[in-house]
């Protein structure tokens, strides 16, 4: 399997992240691309991030990664909403600059805080070049804490969303999210992941199991791009 290539992107502030491109396979032919930013503990090369973006663009789509500033300095507290939003925005003209599946139909997305940030981006701006957003284990609450939900931005995203909920995620379980999404336009998808936790952990250590709900997953993802109008 080949080497994803490098892009260095170049943020607002005068620093730099490096984003990491897995080019479609297998005959290049991308009809889109989707950037995925990591979550708020991992970066772009943590097992869950690179398993997910080899396997979408094993699926025909042209996949990006990135790290968030403080990922790529290795601190370890997340920046401020502003400046990791600026980090994405940067990503997005740079992706868009360098793929053509990207300025046909690029959509955003990632797990937990990395999926969020893509919705504030989204929701923030609507002439951002956008054609929908995929949210891996969207962080409705902190754990323990549901009455500090974070969806009041939801309704201004006005782009197609595809959620990907643990049925034991402790950010935010599927029943929790439902009557959010509910009366979104357009209309936003929400697919249940059966006993997935936070990060779609199965509760008990099975690899196989683990793989195949993975996999199941990452063609839902595709099926859901594909499907646009």
């Amino acid at each position: 399997m080949k080497k994803p290539n490098e892009l260095a992107v170049l943020v607002q502030t005068g620093a730099a992240t490096t984003a990491l491109v897995y080019p479609a396979e297998p005959n290049g032919a991308a009809p889109a691309a989707l950037i995925l930013a990591h979550g708020a503990g991992a970066g772009q090369r943590s097992a869950f991030m690179v398993e997910f973006a080899r396997a979408l663009s094993a699926l025909g789509l042209d996949i990006v990664t990135f790290n968030f500033l403080y990922t790529e300095q290795n601190r370890r507290i997340p920046d401020r909403p502003a400046l990791l939003e600026a980090c994405y925005l940067a990503v997005i003209e740079k992706v868009r600059a360098e793929l053509e599946s990207a300025r046909q139909a690029l959509y955003i997305g990632g797990k937990s805080m990395g999926g969020r940030i893509a919705t504030q981006v989204a929701a923030a701006d609507p002439a951002v070049p956008v054609a929908g957003l995929v949210l891996l284990g969207y962080p409705l609450h902190p754990p323990g804490k549901p009455e500090q939900r974070r969806d009041k931005h939801l309704p201004a995203v006005g782009r197609r969303m595809l959620f990907l909920q643990g049925s034991r995620d402790a950010f935010g379980t599927p029943a929790e999210l439902a009557p959010i999404l509910s009366p979104l336009e357009p209309a936003a998808t929400l697919h249940e992941v059966a006993h997935g936790d936070h990060s779609f952990k199965l509760p008990r250590k099975d690899p196989a199991a683990q793989a195949a709900l993975h996999a199941d997953l990452q063609r839902v993802i595709e099926a859901w791009i594909l499907s646009a109008p």
